[in-house]
C-alpha cells in the first residue's frame, strides 16, 4: 500500500517524538487521516510519561497538543503552531515542559526522568 503525504507527515511526528522524548512516550497510533486538496489533516494519540493521553493534531498547517480525558481536553500551550514553520526541537522541549509541570515531581524522579 502507498502512503500518501498526510501519512508520511504523521509517521514523521512519531519519528520525532520517539527521537525527542525517548523513553517519555509510547503507544502511538494515527488517526483521521484527511489528504485532499482543500483538508489535510491527522491525530496522532500516544500516551506520555506513563501517566497522560495525548492527542497532537494537525490541520491545514496548523498543529498542537492537548491531554485527553475522553470527551474533555486540556490544550497544551506552545510556540509552535505552524507545521512549515515549525522548529520541532523547541515543539518538543515545549511539550515536554508543559507536561512535566503536570506531573507530582515524586513520580518523575522515580522514573529517572527528573
Amino acid at each position: 500500500m502507498q502512503l500518501n503525504d498526510t501519512q508520511k507527515m504523521a509517521i514523521q511526528f512519531n519519528k520525532m517524538a520517539r527521537e525527542k522524548l525517548e523513553d517519555r512516550v509510547k503507544e502511538f497510533c494515527v488517526l483521521d487521516v484527511y489528504d485532499d486538496v482543500n483538508n489535510r489533516a491527522f491525530s496522532v494519540e500516544f500516551v506520555a510519561y506513563d501517566y497522560f493521553p495525548i492527542r497532537c493534531n494537525y490541520d491545514k498547517g496548523r498543529f498542537g497538543c492537548c491531554i485527553t480525558y475522553g470527551n474533555r481536553t486540556v490544550a497544551l500551550d506552545n510556540s509552535q503552531k505552524w507545521w512549515d514553520e515549525a522548529n520541532f526541537d523547541v515543539f518538543f522541549e515545549e511539550l515536554k515542559e508543559e507536561l512535566e509541570l503536570r506531573i507530582p515531581d515524586k513520580y518523575l524522579k522515580a522514573h529517572g526522568w527528573m
